[in-house]
């Protein structure tokens, strides 16, 4: 998931060599579903992680990447037999590449109900400003 302007043919082959990779790895469902909103001064995160132990959460950016990984442990005792699984286990990563408008010194991070929340604020120079139109004389022209 890309919050950078790019060329759409791009984001839709992304798109679908990942949901591709997914399926050839059986690791279809297996993501961190995502929402991701504009605000004025800020971009918020939303990622799911229901059942996932806040402790083995973990954020971090590196060059411009946020990364989001977290763990689900097996729950099964020893005198228990699984017959279904349905819930992914393991280790769970989501990349997202941030554009140079968004500060990443400034990041924070909140878990709560089975949501992680991500607040990144919005660089200064990339908020939406209104432009001062200058009144002034008009002067003839002489040809």
């Amino acid at each position: 998931m890309q919050l950078t302007s790019i060329d759409p043919f791009f984001q839709e082959f992304e798109r679908q060599f990942d949901r591709l990779a997914r399926q050839a790895f059986g690791t279809e469902g297996a993501v961190m579903p995502m929402d991701g909103l504009r605000r004025d001064d800020d971009v918020l995160l939303r990622f799911d992680l229901p059942g996932i132990d806040q402790d083995s959460i973990e954020v971090t950016v590196d060059r411009g990447v946020l990364s989001v990984t977290a763990r689900r442990e097996e729950e099964v005792a020893e005198n228990e037999r699984l017959f279904v699984r349905e819930r992914p286990m393991g280790s769970f990563t989501r990349r997202v590449y941030l554009s140079e408008h968004l500060d990443s010194e400034k990041i924070d991070a909140g878990y709560a109900n089975g949501v992680l929340t991500v607040r990144i604020p919005v660089l200064e120079r990339a908020k939406p400003r209104k432009v001062e139109i200058q009144r002034g004389e008009t002067k003839a022209i002489r040809a």
